[in-house]
């Protein structure tokens, strides 16, 4: 569902955007192509790897890149972290991509998968790597062949001094997190792990891996080739640069956006032209947020920038909940499916997660068995912080945010009145869930 902004193509390299507004660094042409682009169309619209020399890790620090798959890590710390290892390095292009509610790494491999491989190959270089792993869910077969194509471009064009390698890794929304991406390519389990040692110290095959998302990589080409003077000319001094975001929901321009990380929320949703009656949004992902629109909208959307609402950009979402529906019924939705992605590694993670979307969805239906908010209230102060990985963080974060940004309902289906939307049952719902074949399948 990638969008296509208008905007004139040169504003990425020789103008600044007023904020708010798309541009185009990332998403350069993606309107001519519509489609993978290829070798030859990459190297036209923006020229050929630099040779730096060493220079990588400095330039993307001074940048101050930061990573765009949720964690928001510097990325030239990660890079000088593995570089300093002892011993040959390996790279792993993150394009796994498990969030449900975003399609932005989906679009960027569909339309500049040269872009995501210079970034990979650069980085390689930078940290002596002799390998690059690109991890993409083995589902996306399409994806997969486009990317594969494009690797084979590249193989007869001699160009690239490190292998890539091609992984495909079970679609489960935690195998996208990193140990569990190392984990993988290690035993062919791709379920997370206790870190430390983290991947920079001891990844794949025991070596320093880096670990990047696709999106981090893309942008590490265009410092590599225009500077981090130039990277800089767009965004906040504390969160510089362009960033991709998935907007979806009650909006009339859904897709995938490419903006200045000093753009608030509220000109993102102006943007997509969101329904003027919503009055609700999430913000992150399923680990993310909901949030009251004129709560967010004046605030960059950065870490620090939403930072004093409890939110967090995560991986670029931001979905629009319709004022007709029921942010209960969608929140026990997301949480059940949260349950179910469990690695079944951990209590926390095992049980919690369970109880929890158990409680939501009592909450959601009005049939109570005893008091559930208050078991709820309990159980979320108990289960944060305690997992082997993040991922029962997210969900409770998701499930306390809506106990705020929800109230009113909530009361009335506490009170065994749930509201009219709720009583709409499923042909209302709104969130993406993935379906599943019934199968723990983690190789």
């Amino acid at each position: 569902m990638t969008q296509d902004p208008t905007i004139s193509e040169n504003i990425a390299v020789t103008g600044r955007p007023v904020s708010g507004t798309p541009v185009r660094r990332l998403t350069a042409g993606w309107h001519q192509t519509r489609g993978p682009a290829s070798l030859r169309q990459h190297l036209a619209r923006y020229g050929g790897l630099p040779n730096l020399g060493g220079q990588l890790i400095a330039m993307v620090t001074m940048a101050g890149l930061t990573g765009r798959g949720g964690a928001a890590f510097p990325t030239g710390t990660k890079l000088r972290a593995v570089a300093v290892g002892r011993g040959p390095k390996v790279v792993v292009a993150n394009g796994m991509e498990g969030e449900p509610a975003s399609e932005k790494d989906q679009a960027l491999l569909a339309r500049s998968p040269h872009l995501v491989l210079d970034g990979a190959v650069l980085a390689a270089e930078a940290i002596g790597a002799d390998t690059v792993h690109i991890c993409l869910e083995r589902p996306r077969y399409q994806q997969i062949d486009e990317v594969a194509h494009a690797i084979s471009e590249r193989q007869r064009a001699g160009s690239d001094p490190v292998r890539l390698l091609i992984r495909d890794l079970p679609a489960r929304y935690v195998a996208s997190e990193e140990t569990a991406v190392v984990r993988w390519l290690n035993t062919g389990d791709a379920r997370p792990v206790l870190a430390p040692p983290r991947p920079s110290d001891r990844g794949v095959q025991r070596r320093p891996t880096l670990v990047d998302n696709v999106e981090t990589l893309a942008h590490l080409a265009l410092i590599g080739r225009f500077g981090p003077a130039w990277f800089r000319e767009a965004g906040r001094a504390d969160a510089p640069g362009t960033m991709l975001t998935t907007i979806s929901g009650d909006v009339t321009y859904p897709g995938v956006y490419e903006v200045e990380t000093s753009t608030t929320v509220g000109e993102l949703l102006a943007l997509a032209n969101a329904d003027i009656e919503a009055t609700v949004v999430l913000l992150g992902g399923y680990g993310g947020s909901w949030q009251q629109i004129a709560s967010v909208a004046s605030l960059p959307f950065t870490p620090a920038g939403l930072g004093p609402a409890g939110a967090s950009p995560g991986a670029g979402v931001v979905a629009v909940l319709p004022a007709s529906s029921c942010g209960i019924t969608e929140t026990a939705r997301v949480l059940g499916y949260l349950a179910g992605e469990s690695a079944r590694q951990c209590g926390p993670c095992q049980f919690g997660l369970a109880a929890v979307a158990n409680d939501f969805a009592q909450l959601a239906t009005g049939r109570l068995q005893g008091d559930s908010l208050r078991r709820l209230h309990h159980r979320l102060g108990v289960i944060a912080g305690r997992g082997a990985c993040r991922h029962p963080d997210g969900a409770v974060r998701l499930a306390a945010s809506a106990l705020t940004a929800f109230s009113a309902d909530l009361r009335a289906h506490a009170a065994q009145r749930p509201c009219r939307a709720a009583q709409r049952g499923p042909q209302a719902a709104v969130m993406p869930i993935p379906r599943r074949d019934g199968q723990e399948d983690w190789r």
